[in-house]
């Protein structure tokens, strides 16, 4: 391609991690996001080019992440049901190596981790250095479901805010990258998704009992978010907004971002540990050997 067309096609990209971020203490309206938005691409034919670099480009760089063995990478997925968290993963992280990357789903706590406190199970679950750890749902379940259903005072999931801030302040010192992604769709797009699972066999183990109880929620759940959003975003573990009624958009806008975030990292490949020319020799001597054989 020309250096006239690839500047043009720079030109033409939007730098997801700028328009969906949400700032500091800035107040969210998620009334006010299109869950439709699709920028630029028409369609998901129009976008898969872009999703395949972004994700042959995660492959990479996770292997560096994994071969550097300096820093570890925590997402965070969080949505609504059938939102597409199972989705993000399947399609977005299907590159990496699973020697370095895993998934951790959070369910209802168990007896021992709800005599605990809350980032009590999450903080064992965070990854050590040359990782990638994937939060399906998260901490934030607990300024969330929580507050919805009462299952806390105001007074005690309040205070989690700042509790969480602390954590992930903590975390990011000591060197582990976070990234956290709400999957934002609308009410209507829910529906039509349920109705999917229902018709679908190999989706129907997916359907829980609550689904329809906790969209009688919606209204609380989007202030609860708004608020979590608006509390826990920060410069080190920042918040964004993904438009999620179209899955393959989903994955387009997230993937660039992860790829954004970890080609800034500028990670570098260690240096050998052994003497090359030295194992150079010994190859070439066991080479010989090897032909004299034959």
């Amino acid at each position: 391609m020309h250096k006239a067309a690839l500047l043009q096609q720079k030109s033409r990209i939007v730098r997801y991690s700028k328009r969906f971020r949400v700032k500091p203490g800035h107040k969210v309206k998620l009334a006010d996001i299109d869950p439709d938005f699709h920028s630029t691409h028409e369609d998901e034919a129009a976008a898969k080019g872009e999703i395949v670099t972004n994700q042959e480009k995660l492959r990479a760089l996770q292997y560096r992440m994994y071969a550097e063995n300096k820093r570890s990478l925590l997402v965070c997925l969080q949505a609504m049901d059938a939102g597409g968290k199972d989705g993000t993963v399947q399609h977005v992280m299907a590159g990496m190596n699973p020697q370095g990357c895993r998934v951790q789903a959070f369910k209802t706590p168990s007896a021992e981790e709800a005599a605990h406190d809350f980032l009590w199970r999450v903080h064992k679950a965070v990854g050590p250095k040359g990782t990638v750890t994937v939060f399906n749902r998260s901490h934030y379940e607990d300024v969330l479901v929580v507050r919805v259903h009462k299952l806390v005072p105001k007074k005690v999931w309040s205070r989690r805010y700042d509790y969480i801030n602390d954590f992930e302040k903590e975390l990011t010192d000591s060197g582990t990258h976070i990234l956290k992604f709400f999957l934002h769709i609308s009410k209507e797009e829910q529906l039509i998704r349920f109705k999917e699972r229902l018709n679908d066999p190999t989706k129907q183990w997916k359907i829980s009992e609550s689904d329809y109880l906790e969209r009688e929620f919606w209204d609380d759940y989007m202030k609860a978010y708004e608020d979590a959003l608006r509390e826990c975003s920060t410069d080190a573990a920042p918040w964004f907004i993904i438009p999620s009624n179209h899955k393959w958009f989903r994955n387009l806008a997230v993937s660039q971002i992860l790829v954004e975030h970890l080609e800034a990292l500028k990670m570098e490949f260690p240096k050998p540990t052994v003497d090359l020319k030295r194992i150079r020799r010994e190859y070439h001597r066991a080479e010989k050997e090897e032909h004299k054989r034959r």
